[in-house]
């Protein structure tokens, strides 16, 4: 969320950072209200001043035993101002704030200038595309090939866009999940086992509400929505938190099981594990002061890198151009697998900074020589476990049709070297 105050001081320059997101909205409802509601507080102030006047007033008649009555007829009509004034800063205040949280965060300056995808900055490339001497598959005709993926039996159970993993498949998921925490886990973060299904407050702290809703799946009867992302928890760890300058940075992470409608992707990657409504993740998240955030930032995607690394996968950086930031994000880094069945390449990792955004949402503030400040948040995917089971399918297949498992991830496989 952003800082009114700094939207009314600033207000050029957050309209023209809006403008960079590709973003049309006018701040003049948003800013008439502050004013009205600055004026308020001190029409409310100054009624409070009259009544404790007032008060002292009829005190002092009362001691001489003198009529207060008309000063206490006065007193009651200043409470009903009060009351009256209070009532009318309480809906401004909730409109206000309904307001900021629909506003997005605003872009880092570092962040290149750009309207889509295609204006996106490739950073670095890692690792060499492999040169088949066949026609390499698709990792679903590959998983099915295998008796390993079963989509059918999934859309069977549950619908499209679910899939079903058998045999080799199931450990192979489990083996990457475990893998992707050993590699944190070394590298410094704490794991987590957070709920799968959190409040509206917490959706809500993280961003995905209200501007996300139908993005998403509730249980009404709880009134609670299943997480579409690790991140949601993880960040609402230090929800109303003050926390300790020593302390920081804090970082964690976790394996959890992500559920997202797709609500606008209709026809769009239908086939195989890319775009799936229930899918695994493990989650990156940083707590870090304002001044650390940058470098933490390239540190979490070194982290999430590092995984594709280990597991042979050619990747590149790319750095998201700014109208194709995330809404609460203020820079973001993908990580892009390449997938040589496809031919293309593919998101497995988003590691973003938020700045203060969430932390104001969220009050997470830490204390510094005395004074509070908002922390910085940062997040990314270490990795999306269903892509990242696509992408070694595919890179690592064979012309037979069995498909190779990568070393490090071996003992993770019982010590199997191959999927047949």
């Amino acid at each position: 969320m952003l800082d009114i105050k700094f939207i009314r001081e600033k207000r050029e320059t957050v309209e023209e950072a809006l403008k960079k997101r590709g973003e049309k909205i006018s701040l003049d409802q948003l800013l008439s209200w502050d004013k009205e509601r600055r004026q308020l507080i001190n029409h409310a102030e100054d009624l409070k001043h009259r009544r404790n006047k007032t008060s002292d007033e009829i005190g002092v008649l009362k001691k001489k035993r003198e009529d207060a009555a008309e000063l206490i007829q006065k007193m009651q009509e200043i409470k009903e101002e009060i009351k009256k004034a209070d009532e009318k800063l309480r809906v401004l205040d909730e409109r206000i704030k309904s307001q900021l949280l629909l506003l997005p965060n605003l872009p880092d300056e570092s962040v290149p200038l750009g309207k889509d995808p295609k204006e996106n900055r490739v950073i670095r490339t890692w690792g060499d595309k492999r040169e088949f001497d066949f026609q390499p598959a698709e990792h679903s005709d590959i998983g099915a090939g295998l008796d390993i993926l079963d989509f059918d039996t999934g859309a069977k159970l549950s619908g499209s866009r679910f899939a079903l993993l058998k045999g080799d498949g199931a450990l192979l998921e489990r083996a990457l999940i475990n893998f992707m925490l050993d590699v944190q886990l070394k590298r410094g973060y704490r794991e987590i086992f957070p709920p799968f299904m959190v409040t509206g407050t917490s959706m809500t702290g993280t961003g995905q509400l209200p501007k996300f809703e139908i993005e998403l799946y509730k249980s009404n009867m709880d009134d609670l929505y299943l997480i579409p992302t690790g991140e949601v928890p993880l960040t609402n760890l230090h929800r109303d938190e003050v926390l300790s300058e020593d302390d920081l940075p804090l970082s964690y992470v976790a394996y959890t099981a992500c559920f997202r409608r797709e609500a606008g992707s209709y026809g769009k990657d239908t086939k195989g594990l890319i775009r799936n409504h229930q899918f695994n993740k493990i989650e990156l998240v940083k707590f870090t002061e304002p001044f650390d955030s940058p470098q933490e930032l390239e540190n979490l995607v070194k982290d999430a890198e590092e995984v594709l690394k280990m597991l042979e996968l050619p990747h590149r950086v790319i750095l998201l151009c700014t109208g194709d930031l995330g809404f609460a994000s203020a820079k973001t880094y993908d990580l892009e697998v390449w997938m040589p069945g496809e031919r293309r390449w593919r998101e497995v990792s988003s590691c973003s900074s938020f700045l203060d955004f969430q932390a104001r949402r969220m009050n997470i503030k830490y204390r510094k020589e005395g004074r509070l400040e908002y922390v910085h948040t940062l997040n990314g995917s270490g990795l999306a476990v269903g892509r990242t089971m696509a992408a070694l399918l595919e890179n690592f297949q064979r012309a037979d049709g069995r498909v190779d498992i990568p070393p490090a991830l071996r003992p993770y496989m019982n010590g199997k070297k191959l999927i047949e």
